[in-house]
């Protein structure tokens, strides 16, 4: 069974209320499409990074994406996870309140997720983020798992 990692915005698409924007809501859709077809197929992992993320914000929401991964396994951080992250952020070239998404590739890339799912197309679910994560993780020896949204990955 493959390990899938979710990232926060997987499960802020998933619970927020429908979008009037066409692309935001076309995600949505694809995003509660994936959850009721494809997640039952895989092993879903999460990370303290994913929980305190879809603790903030407005409360009732809140308690809805917390409740969409109650059964999600949560991934360790370590020191190893860590130092990986302050490699991809240096790496990245993002700016500093993006930080996090350098800790959410790092957690999956540590423990070895076969995919990183993500609808961060700008900072995580992009060619030029994937690029950079080869390149890293080959000079490191750290194995690189698949990066794609839900869209990507809807057959597994």
């Amino acid at each position: 069974m493959a390990s899938v990692y979710i990232e926060t915005t997987i499960i802020s698409y998933l619970t927020a209320k429908p979008s009037r924007d066409l692309i935001v809501a076309a995600h949505q859709q694809t995003t509660s499409e994936w959850w009721a077809s494809v997640r039952q197929e895989v092993e879903c992992f999460v990370s303290p990074f994913v929980i305190d993320e879809a603790t903030r914000g407005d409360d009732e929401y809140a308690r809805k994406r917390l409740e969409a991964i109650a059964d999600f396994s949560v991934l360790e951080v370590n020191q190893e996870v860590e130092a990986l992250a302050r490699e991809y952020f240096a790496a990245l070239n993002i700016p500093e309140k993006a930080k996090i998404d350098a800790f959410h590739l790092a957690v999956a890339a540590w423990h070895r997720m076969d995919y990183v799912l993500s609808w961060n197309c700008k900072h995580i679910a992009s060619g030029r983020v994937q690029k950079m994560l080869q390149d890293t993780n080959a000079r490191l020896g750290v194995y690189t798992p698949i990066v794609c949204t839900p869209e990507e990955l809807m057959e597994v």
